[in-house]
């Protein structure tokens, strides 16, 4: 298992040319599917990272049938040379995605992208999530933890049945939008709350833009560093197409596939430019 980067280089390289993987499991977990593919000969990611997926077959190429391209989706989790992924169907390609079963082949991209880094200067971690936001902080609270830092999460969903994605972490505090489960309210309200008790961390965040964006405003506000895992449509994954850039304060561009997906909150005056996720 990689370890959360302590500074410097935030990325595990990616072998050239994707791989065709065997899915070996499929569950699904409230209204979010979870596959789980072998991954032999990929490295393990680092939190953070993402990869573009593909189904081998029926993927847009036979007659009427839509071109789709791949899909980038954070790491859920990593174990035993296993990728985990987690994927709600919200049109023609995650539906696609998430009809593959036991033994369906999935083509893989990755891992790509720069990752978290571990808190400095005596902080604590605290994470932020919402919907399949919460991916990449699961892998994070795994590798947190298992170097002996605590990683408290508050998750936010729309509803009961999106809430069951809180399953994946462990012991969060949860938010819905409609009161089905926990504080019924944004997550950044829980966010709110916990930077009054405790300043002294470093928010982890994933989400739609305007979640995101109200977690950097919120952070700015009370001086407390934030790095931002930012959802974004990609065409391609490394940087050719410059379909994912995002504007920085100091001026000039990111590419989000690239010089992301996480990103220190202080180099952004906004991200709802970040696009529309997954």
């Amino acid at each position: 298992m990689s370890a959360v980067s302590s500074g410097g280089e935030r990325r595990t390289l990616a072998p050239f040319g994707r791989r065709r993987l065997r899915v070996a499991d499929r569950r699904e977990v409230g209204a979010y599917v979870v596959l789980e593919a072998a991954d032999p000969d990929g490295p393990p990611p680092r939190p953070g990272q993402f990869y573009m997926l593909a189904a081998a077959e029926r993927w847009g190429g036979g007659v009427d049938e839509r071109p789709f391209l791949p899909r980038a989706f954070s790491v859920l989790r990593t174990h035993d040379r296993r990728l985990e992924f987690m994927l709600e169907d919200v049109g023609p390609g995650t539906e696609r995605l998430a009809e593959l079963g036991a033994g369906d082949g999935l083509w893989v991209l990755g891992p790509l992208g720069s990752g978290f880094t571990a808190p400095q200067d005596g902080r604590g971690a605290l994470l932020c999530g919402g919907g399949v936001g919460t991916a990449p902080l699961a892998i994070l609270q795994d590798q947190l933890r298992a170097a002996g830092s605590p990683a408290p999460a508050l998750l936010g969903f729309r509803d009961l049945a999106h809430a069951r994605g809180a399953e994946l972490l462990d012991d969060p505090r949860v938010a819905t939008d409609d009161g089905s489960a926990g504080h019924a309210g944004l997550v950044t309200e829980l966010l709110a709350a916990a930077l009054g008790e405790d300043p002294h961390v470093v928010v982890y965040a994933c989400g739609p833009p305007p979640m995101l964006e109200a977690v950097r405003a919120l952070c700015e506000e009370r001086g407390v560093p934030a790095q931002l895992a930012l959802e974004s449509g990609m065409a391609c994954g490394f940087g050719a197409c410059f379909g994912c850039v995002v504007p920085l304060r100091e001026g000039g561009y990111m590419r989000v596939c690239v010089d992301g997906p996480v990103v220190g909150a202080e180099r952004l005056d906004t991200c709802l430019v970040a696009g529309a996720g997954h």
